[in-house]
């Protein structure tokens, strides 16, 4: 139900439209890091909007940390080599993670079919702009990816300026690199947005900032708690709320303890989900410092389709930077900086909010149409097919 999970199902059913489609996947577990109810074993298979599923067991660890997350993704990777899929005319993998599109590119050659990369985020550079496992596998990652994306019969990036870095750093073929911008997969807000403020206990006059996702390494959230612990002490009148979950939750619900501005949600089905960030007055973008090349936040298509002005803490140079200058949707805090994201804060609330909420919805429906980005992806998967004849 979060981060590129959507998207991946989305492809999936818009290209078995025209296609048999079959998904080796994981049983859920992110963002919580542990297995659904309901789900489990060492291989479950399931049909559901036309697609075959092959859910497979892997590790999944309660403390997804460098080392952990890899032996993860391992231990996936290995099962994806015996698929249990019958014989394909192409394969497209999703990255991340890495090492399946290794598993991937075996296949492919076992089967002597294209693949195509799916990349929702760059690996190489999520290690050394997180400095992962103290830099010291940066450039064997670096080269690892290079590697296998240019093996690939094609790569689909999600920005351009993903796919700027992937072929001027990782040496792809530009020819072979395609842009397919993650879509607004959610359905518009439909609920009474006063109603749902009553029910949360939000019309007590506190301007509400709420940032919605995972709690993970890469958000760098300390600095929002940081920045609630100010505008407590300021007396401030602004309420964070965080929705989701994450390995660093707990953490930072320990260190919010007593802080009268800021709250904490468990994650939302979509409806009420969206009605309340629809209820917020600003919806809330924070990247740990020095992220700028290694992903593009897929919140941001949820947080424009609610029609509520966007705070991006983050590089000035990120990809998410630019979808919120370009959709006009809000205003670019200093990431890291508490000071400049009550600045920010402070700003919006003097603005015309519905004005700015009115731009990011109008690029929602116009910038990031699913129909459209489901209609180049069957394309090209045509082209993948295609270059599988020759």
């Amino acid at each position: 139900m979060t981060g590129i999970a959507p998207y991946t199902a989305g492809m999936a059913r818009g290209l078995a439209r025209d296609h048999d489609v079959q998904v080796v996947t994981a049983h859920p577990h992110y963002p919580a890091w542990q297995v659904s109810e309901g789900y489990g074993g060492w291989r479950r298979n399931e049909r559901e909007d036309g697609v075959q599923l092959s859910r497979v067991r892997h590790l999944v660890p309660s403390q997804p940390t460098g080392i952990t997350r890899i032996l993860s993704e391992a231990s996936f990777a290995a099962r994806a080599l015996a698929p249990g899929v019958q014989r394909p005319d192409a394969i497209v993998v999703v990255s991340p993670a890495l090492l399946p599109v290794a598993s991937a590119l075996a296949l492919g050659r076992r089967w002597r079919v294209p693949v195509g990369v799916v990349v929702q985020d760059l690996y190489g550079k999520a290690f050394s702009e997180l400095e992962l496992m103290g830099g010291r596998v940066d450039r064997p990652v670096h080269r690892l990816e290079s590697g296998l994306l240019r093996r690939a019969a094609g790569v689909v990036a999600i920005h351009q300026r993903m796919a700027d870095a992937v072929v001027r750093d990782l040496a792809v073929d530009a020819a072979r690199v395609s842009v397919i911008p993650n879509w607004a997969h959610v359905q518009a807000p439909q609920g009474d947005r006063d109603q749902r403020r009553r029910e949360l206990g939000w019309d007590d006059g506190r301007f509400v900032v709420t940032h919605a996702g995972n709690m993970g390494a890469k958000q760098g959230l300390d600095h929002l708690v940081e920045a609630a612990r100010q505008a407590h002490g300021q007396g401030a009148p602004v309420r964070f709320v965080m929705i989701g979950s994450g390995n660093v939750r707990a953490a930072l619900e320990a260190k919010s303890s007593g802080l009268g501005t800021v709250d904490f949600m468990d994650q939302l089905p979509g409806d009420r989900f969206m009605d309340t960030l629809a209820a917020s007055d600003a919806l809330l973008l924070h990247e740990r410092p020095g992220l700028k090349e290694m992903c593009v936040p897929s919140k941001l298509t949820s947080y424009f389709a609610a029609g509520r002005p966007v705070i991006a803490a983050t590089d000035q140079a990120s990809a998410g930077a630019f979808e919120v200058k370009r959709s006009g949707a809000g205003l670019i805090a200093e990431p890291g900086d508490p000071r400049s994201l009550l600045d920010a804060v402070d700003q919006l609330r003097s603005s015309d909010l519905d004005a700015l909420g009115a731009s990011g919805f109008e690029y929602a429906r116009t910038q990031l149409s699913e129909q459209a980005a489901l209609d180049r992806y069957r394309s090209w998967a045509g082209s993948l097919l295609s270059s599988g004849k020759r």
